[in-house]
C-alpha cells in the first residue's frame, strides 16, 4: 500500500510531505481526487487544494463530497484516480458520511489494489482501524456530531494516528495512559510533520512521537 498521513499545517511546513507524495504518484498526468469531510464550503477547499497542487504538474482533478448524491459515473471516475485525498474536519461526521454512501470498502480495496491513499487529520485518522483518536484527549477532541457509535474505519495501518500533537506534559500523561490499556502504538505528529507508508516501509516526516506501553518516544 501508498499512504501519506499529514497532521496539518501550512504548505510550507509540508514541503517534504508533498515531495513524498509527488514521488508516490510518479507519473505523468495523474488523476488525483479530492473528497472533503463535508460538502458545506468544499468548493473553496477544492480550489485551495487545486491551487497547491497544480505547483507539482498535476493538472486533472476530481471534487468528490460524500456526504451530497452522486452518480455512478463520477464514482467510477474516482475509483480510476491515481490518488485519492481525504481532507480535515470532523472525524465523526466524516466516517458516518462514508458509512452511509457505502464507501468504506471501496476506499479499502483502491488502497490495497495500489492506488495512493493520503488525508490530512481527520482523513489521516480514517486510515486507522478505527477514530478513537478523534475524541480523545477530552481537551482537544471533535465533537461526536452525528452521536457515532461505530468507530471503525478503513484499518490500513496497525496503529492509532494523533495529528495536530502539542508536545507537552498535558499531552504526554493521557497518550502513557491510554498506552498502558492498549496494545496499539500511538503515532503523535505536530503539523507539518506525518507519515509516509510506501509498500511494507513506513517512513516518518518532520519531529513525530510514539506512545507504548505507557512510554513516550522521540522519531527524527
Amino acid at each position: 500500500m501508498n499512504l501519506v498521513l499529514y497532521s496539518g499545517g501550512d504548505e510550507k511546513e509540508n514541503k517534504n510531505l508533498d515531495r513524498a507524495f509527488v514521488e508516490l504518484l510518479g507519473k505523468k498526468n495523474p488523476v488525483v481526487t479530492f473528497i472533503p469531510s463535508s460538502s458545506y464550503l468544499s468548493e473553496q477547499e477544492f480550489k485551495t487544494f487545486v491551487r497547491h497542487y497544480s505547483k507539482f504538474k498535476i493538472a486533472r482533478f476530481i471534487h468528490f463530497p460524500v456526504d451530497v448524491p452522486f452518480d455512478k459515473i463520477l464514482f467510477q471516475e474516482v475509483m480510476r484516480s491515481d490518488a485519492i485525498h481525504m481532507g480535515g474536519g470532523n472525524t465523526f461526521y466524516f466516517l458516518n458520511s462514508l458509512r452511509k454512501a457505502k464507501l468504506i470498502p471501496q476506499l479499502k480495496a483502491f488502497a490495497e489494489g495500489g492506488g495512493l491513499l493520503t488525508g490530512l487529520s481527520a482523513g489521516a485518522i480514517l486510515m486507522t482501524e478505527n477514530i478513537e483518536m478523534a475524541g480523545y484527549p477530552e481537551f482537544d477532541r471533535d465533537e461526536n456530531v452525528v452521536n457515532l457509535t461505530n468507530l471503525s474505519a478503513l484499518n490500513l495501518v496497525d496503529f492509532l494516528f494523533f495529528p495536530h500533537f502539542r508536545n507537552s506534559a498535558r499531552y504526554d500523561a493521557v497518550f502513557k495512559k491510554y498506552t498502558k490499556s492498549s496494545p496499539k502504538t500511538i503515532y503523535a505528529c505536530p503539523d507539518g510533520a506525518g507519515i509516509v507508508i510506501r509498500q511494507d516501509e513506513i517512513r516518518f516526516i518532520g519531529k513525530c512521537f510514539a506512545f507504548s506501553n505507557g512510554h513516550k518516544f522521540t522519531i527524527n
